[in-house]
């Protein structure tokens, strides 16, 4: 296959695909005997779905938080989640597909190994902020205004990945309306948390959610630049974990006291342990999820259809903990209003269709990082079909199926979770447990319905 073109082209045992995003000339057959826009179309469809469902079970990871206002240190709550995150992170991967697809991409792009743990490192810092955040102005005023990222993932997609170029003046005009509602929205939200705040330091609380969303708008950068080159979504979270882990643990030793201050701390927060590291769980799951967004439909879309999270985030604090309880109508209006607007605004630029002129200069970028890092360009091609790029670089690195590996990863993470389940005891905070059931049940749906959509399309490629 030619490179000079660089036409997605990815192939399968008895099967062929020839995927462009440039122009209509492109053709594939596959089993189903679907059209060359049938597929992109069918990609897209993926993506979007992904970004929804995304934002419901990235909304729901932040509930266990609530528990730093029961007196755990900020710094435990953000540790406890990132080790439920690394359990996650390595068992749901073994889980779904094995860990040999991780083989497969450090032998062809090994470099994104260091863009993995970067973003990791990045993720952590934003993490630890969004718990003062929560601790100073509560959970459903600081969601949106660490939703902010957004406007940064839209900004480096158009400046480093040609995201949006050539994109025509109506999907202009709707990602700047985008941008604007939901700077309107998070103003809304700051003079409402800057005169209502739950905390004694309401100013602290706003600047440190508009820092986590600087440093995850930042992070996302990396997310592009793996799946411009390839790389599968499974892969990718394995190796931003440790980046994860590395960086929580140094700032908890620096800023806990060292080593035995915090295991007296964590000893002492024993009965908390379960439900802050299924906060973590849960998080990994939305944030898979928000990797095959970013990945099938770009950041500039992705990142803003996955914030949707503030709603559900707004959902949980009023509804399950009943936050906002007593508010002056007119400031509770401005922080519905400020959510929704937020939410209309990210939702105008996530459901801003590709063009084919757009994909042509995503096309370019893929190829710049293809030549830059020196990556297989039939691995590239594959990957961004939704494809399988083992059978099309005839890789022998990667073995089908679970190993001893990929088992024992997931008894680990499963023995943790029932070690401390047996010592976790219910948060003592007022709960609606009927809307708790409710939401749960529509997490359910949406992990099912994406999780069917992303197998049967693109076999969590």
């Amino acid at each position: 296959m030619s490179t000079s073109g660089f036409r997605w082209s990815s192939y399968l045992p008895g099967s062929s695909y020839c995927i462009g995003f440039a122009d209509a000339t492109v053709s594939f057959h596959d089993r189903d005997s679907a059209s060359p826009s049938t597929r992109v179309q069918k990609l897209q469809f993926v993506g979007t779905l992904s970004g929804f469902a995304a934002g419901a079970w990235l909304g729901a990871a932040e509930a266990p938080t609530k528990l730093v206002t029961l007196g755990i240190s900020p710094l435990n709550v953000s540790l406890l989640m990132v080790f439920g995150v690394f359990l996650a992170r390595w068992s749901l991967p073994a889980l779904i597909r094995g860990t040999s697809q991780i083989r497969t991409d450090v032998h062809n792009a090994p470099h994104l190994m260091v863009w993995g743990v970067l973003a990791g490192c990045l993720w952590a810092v934003a993490n630890t902020l969004t718990i003062f955040a929560i601790r100073d102005i509560g959970l459903s005023i600081a969601f949106p205004l660490w939703n902010v990222n957004s406007l940064l993932g839209i900004f480096w997609g158009f400046l480093l990945f040609n995201e949006l170029r050539d994109a025509g003046t109506l999907r202009w005009l709707t990602l700047l309306g985008g941008a604007l509602l939901m700077f309107v929205g998070a103003t809304l939200l700051a003079v409402a948390s800057s005169t209502q705040s739950p905390a004694d330091h309401p100013f602290q609380g706003v600047i440190a959610a508009l820092g986590a969303g600087l440093l995850w708008g930042t992070m996302y950068i990396p997310y592009r630049k793996a799946y411009l080159t390839g790389m599968n979504p499974l892969s990718f979270v394995a190796f931003f974990t440790v980046g994860e882990l590395a960086m929580m643990l140094a700032l908890a030793f620096v800023y806990g006291g060292g080593l035995a201050a915090l295991w007296r701390q964590l000893a002492q927060a024993r009965e908390a342990l379960f439900w802050l590291m299924l906060g973590g769980f849960v998080w990994v799951i939305g944030d898979l999820f928000q990797q095959y967004a970013a990945k099938y439909v770009g950041i500039s879309r992705g990142i803003p259809l996955s914030n949707t999270n503030q709603l559900w985030g707004l959902l949980w604090g009023i509804l399950v903990f009943g936050e906002l309880r007593g508010l002056r109508s007119s400031l509770y209006a401005q922080v519905v209003g400020g959510s929704l607007l937020m939410a209309a605004g990210a939702a105008a630029i996530a459901l801003s269709s590709v063009s084919s002129k757009e994909r042509a200069r995503w096309r370019e970028a893929a190829e710049r990082e293809s030549r830059r890092y020196a990556v297989s360009s039939d691995f590239v091609n594959a990957a961004l079909s939704g494809l399988n790029p083992t059978a099309a670089t005839n890789i022998s690195t990667s073995r089908p199926g679970r190993s001893f590996l990929d088992w024992l990863l997931i008894l680990l993470a499963t023995a943790a979770f029932l070690v401390l389940a047996t010592l976790a005891r219910a948060p003592n905070l007022a709960i609606h447990w009927s809307a708790l059931v409710v939401l749960t049940a529509a997490l359910l749906m949406l992990l099912v319905a994406c999780g069917l959509a992303l197998w049967r399309t693109t076999g969590f490629n």
